[in-house]
This record gives structure tokens, C-alpha cells and sequence, in this order.
């Protein structure tokens, strides 16, 4: 299978391209700077020229292309929510979706299958409810931007493209996603639970994403929204005790509630 991803040098991105070539299908790469994506990829493939922001991606791009992965988007961990910020947050993913299926719409043939990230941040942030796939869409911010997201991604749908959004958790994995900032205070010795500890943790190793993006291709019957964490989460109390133990640090200092506002 021909697959164009966005998002590719990415933490998730990079593992997907090394497990779709391990499972014998054929990677090409949409980016914005071609030349930093050769240097950045895992391994060799083609590299397509695109900025979301600018417009549609070109239609060679869709070139004997059966499915198309959409990862790429404004990093939400990184920096305050300013207005802004939230501006780029929302039109990194908005914005170059829609431009994304527009161009997928107009390719001849259309891919077969379209996955498009979103996250569990869509059922917003109610600390004692189970949400499942048939769960309404919640308040706040990322939920706004997942419930636009997700409208445009099935816009390919839409066009009878099989579409997968992935709604992600918290991505864990060596080398990057989330450990990155979790490990250094804990390495120190200064590593501790989030105000009280008791806010649940969805969580997915980036192996298993890559692996459920695969599936997700390969199998026709998986189409539509899709809980991409592992079957138990964890409250954060529970994540920081099994981190340290591993670590063999201790996890006493806990980051007070006006740091978790910032």
C-alpha cells in the first residue's frame, strides 16, 4: 500500500514510516521544508513539498496514493495558551485537514482510507466520567478544536473515503512525546504527582499507536472514531508511583494547582 503522511518526522510519525516499511507497504512524506525532512526521517522515501497554512497540498502528492495518515499539527504541550497560541493550535489542525480532504476530493482515484489524529481532548474534562467512542464531545478549548477537526476530516467521508479519527491520549515513549518533559524532574530526584494526583491519565505507548494506525489502514471493517489509549488509564498518583519505582527516585514534591493553570 502507497501511504502519504503528514506529520512524519514527528515522535509518532517517525516510528509509523519504520513500521509501515517493516509491514512491506511504500511511505511518501508531505512537508514543509523537504531538505530538513530528508535529514530528519528515519529512512529514505519520498519527500513532497507542502505548507498547510499556504493551501491544498499538490494533487501529485495523491499519485498512486491508497491511504493518507494526517499527525501533523501545533504541539499543545509546549509554552502558555495564549491567544495566539491557541490560534495556532487550532489552525494547524483545522485548517490544514480541510485543505488536505479539499485535495483529496479532487484526486483521481481518491485514496481509499483517510486517518486523521485527533485527541481525547474532544470529550473535554470531566474527572469521573468513562467516555467510550459514542460519548458527546465535551467543553473547553480542546474540545472546540477536536469537534472542528473531526468535521472536517470526515468531509472525506463525505466523498465515500473510509476515514479513521483517532482521538489519542497521553503518547508515552523513549526519546520523546510526553517523557521528554516528564523524565528530567524525576531524574533529579525531583519528580512528584500533579496537584492532588487524582486526574486520570489515558495513555498510549508510541509503538502501540503506530500499530493501531496500521490496523486501522489494513483493515477495512475500522472506520469512524476511535479511543486510540490503553484499556486501563491510570490517575496521575498512580503514573508518578510506577515512574519512580522504575526510576528508583523518590516522587514527593508535588507541582501545586497554580502551576497546573499556567
Amino acid at each position: 500500500m502507497k501511504v502519504l503522511v503528514t506529520g512524519a518526522t514527528g515522535f509518532v510519525g517517525h516510528r509509523l514510516l519504520l513500521l509501515l516499511r517493516e509491514k512491506g507497504h511504500e511511505p511518501v512524506v508531505l512537508s514543509r521544508d523537504v531538505d530538513q525532512a530528508w535529514v530528519r526521517l528515519p529512512l529514505h522515501c519520498s519527500v513532497i513539498s507542502w505548507n498547510p497554512l499556504a493551501g491544498d497540498p499538490p494533487l501529485k502528492a495523491f499519485e498512486g496514493i491508497e491511504a493518507v495518515v494526517h499527525l501533523a499539527g501545533e504541539s499543545v504541550a509546549e509554552g502558555r495558551w495564549t491567544p495566539p497560541r491557541k490560534d495556532k493550535i487550532r489552525r494547524s489542525r483545522i485548517e490544514s485537514t480541510r485543505r488536505l480532504v479539499h485535495a483529496m476530493r479532487q484526486a483521481s482515484p481518491r485514496p481509499a482510507v483517510f486517518l486523521c489524529a485527533s485527541a481525547i481532548g474532544y470529550y473535554g474534562m470531566d474527572p469521573r466520567a468513562e467516555f467510550t467512542e459514542t460519548s458527546p464531545s465535551g467543553e473547553g478549548f480542546l474540545a472546540e478544536v477536536c469537534r472542528e477537526w473531526e468535521k472536517e476530516a470526515f468531509g472525506a467521508a463525505e466523498a465515500g473515503v473510509r476515514t479513521v479519527v483517532l482521538r489519542i491520549g497521553l503518547v508515552l515513549g523513549d526519546h520523546g512525546g510526553a517523557m521528554a518533559r516528564i523524565l528530567p524532574p524525576f531524574r533529579a530526584g525531583l519528580g512528584g504527582p500533579l496537584g492532588n494526583g487524582t486526574q486520570w491519565m489515558s495513555w498510549i505507548h508510541r509503538d502501540d499507536l503506530a500499530g493501531l494506525i496500521v490496523h486501522a489502514l489494513e483493515h477495512p471493517t475500522v472506520e469512524g472514531g476511535v479511543n486510540a489509549v490503553a484499556p486501563q488509564p491510570v490517575t496521575n498518583a498512580e503514573f508518578t508511583r510506577c515512574l519512580a519505582r522504575e526510576l528508583r527516585k523518590p516522587a514527593f514534591l508535588p507541582a501545586p494547582a497554580s502551576v497546573l493553570r499556567l
